[in-house]
């Protein structure tokens, strides 16, 4: 699939965001999200309130700006030509590239996960993304040929499993300080899933 071309407002767009969101996230990080405010924000961009708030809405979309490619990102995977393998196994495919998208910045996106995970507004923010996702995902998911069933219902219960397969290893790589590997913790949360129909599968009737 062709992406569009990209045109030079956009990009300087995203370059005012990236920057916006990076002045923004140290001060949170100084002062603690709660106690900010986008005058406080404003101030520290060095622009207006209005200017601030034209760029994002929230002081959640603020912080969370690193998250918003992944829709896309998982998509556009989705997209790739993977003959053969079960919609489980292209899903697993897309959320690797997801992780491995978060993991540019490494020590970033750990100090990011901290502060969602000690700010309850930034958690039910960061759902509210997924929740926007799933509809794209689950469109190109069923325009794949290995998606056989032809039910939304399978496809949609699919692309949630695995959007909460992306939340519950992310939660458990913060817990681990970034230790734990983050691909190899995604492997296991799909077999959680895989492993019980094989079992069945093995079992002597």
């Amino acid at each position: 699939m062709t992406s569009a071309p990209v045109g030079t407002r956009e990009i300087s767009r995203h370059a005012v965001r990236a920057e916006l969101a990076r002045v923004a996230f140290n001060r949170f990080c100084l002062t603690g999200f709660n106690q900010v405010t986008f005058a406080d924000l404003s101030e520290a961009a060095g622009v207006s309130r209005s200017t601030f708030m034209r760029y994002f809405g929230t002081k959640e979309d603020v912080v969370l700006y690193v998250f918003d490619p992944l829709g896309d990102v998982i998509a556009d995977t989705l997209d790739t030509d993977r003959a053969g393998e079960d919609d489980w196994s292209k899903l697993r495919a897309a959320l690797g590239s997801a992780v491995a998208f978060l993991l540019r910045e490494v020590q970033h996106l750990q100090t990011i996960l901290d502060l969602i995970e000690q700010t309850p507004a930034l958690c039910a923010r960061l759902r509210e993304k997924q929740a926007e996702w799933r509809p794209g995902i689950i469109a190109r998911l069923q325009g794949t040929t290995a998606s056989a069933e032809g039910s939304s219902v399978i496809a949609t219960v699919r692309v949630a499993a695995a959007l909460e397969c992306l939340w519950v290893v992310l939660g458990q790589w913060t817990a681990s300080g970034g230790q734990d590997d983050l691909d190899g913790l995604l492997d296991a949360a799909f077999a959680a899933f895989s492993t019980p129909a094989h079992r069945q599968a093995d079992t002597p009737t």
